[in-house]
């Protein structure tokens, strides 16, 4: 299994719907585009130049939103924290 299987797996488990896809932009460079989303209206994409990069973005986004759940502050993450990698 890869790891990007594995961070998969956990969003899911946590509740996330998560889809990915690949592109190949005007200079032939592949991008991945990895988003997730939640009923409650919270989503989130990233974009990277590799698979894994994004999956473990979109990780430490989530991961972040939970902890701000757990603090009592669910109400929105911080922007700096939904840059593109």
């Amino acid at each position: 299994m890869n790891y990007w299987e594995v961070i998969a797996d956990s969003l899911s488990k946590a509740g996330w719907s998560w889809g990915c896809v690949s592109a190949i932009d005007s200079q032939g460079r592949t991008l991945w585009i990895v988003d997730a989303h939640r009923d409650n209206g919270k989503r989130f994409v990233v974009r990277s130049d590799e698979m894994l990069s994004a999956f473990l973005e979109l990780e430490r986004i989530t991961h972040a939103l939970a902890l701000s759940a757990l603090l009592g502050d669910d109400t929105d993450v911080d922007p700096l924290l939904c840059q593109e990698s």
